[in-house]
């Protein structure tokens, strides 16, 4: 069984993780930029990996526990 800890960061983890995804996609498909003042395939591609890495680590952290 998850601890409430555990469950608490795994949750926080995964729906930032999933939110930032969205709101990346969302900013990409409209053609707005995703960062101001950093060109958009830098701030997309770091945008993408935090969001693959603290989806990863939520999902971790709720099947793991």
């Amino acid at each position: 069984m998850t601890s409430g800890p555990t469950l608490l960061g795994g949750s926080s983890f995964a729906l930032f993780g999933v939110g930032l995804l969205l709101w990346t996609v969302t900013r990409l498909w409209q053609r707005l930029p995703v960062a101001a003042g950093v060109p958009q395939v830098t701030a997309a591609t770091l945008a993408g990996c935090v969001g693959v890495l603290s989806a990863a680590v939520g999902g971790w952290l709720l099947l793991s526990g």
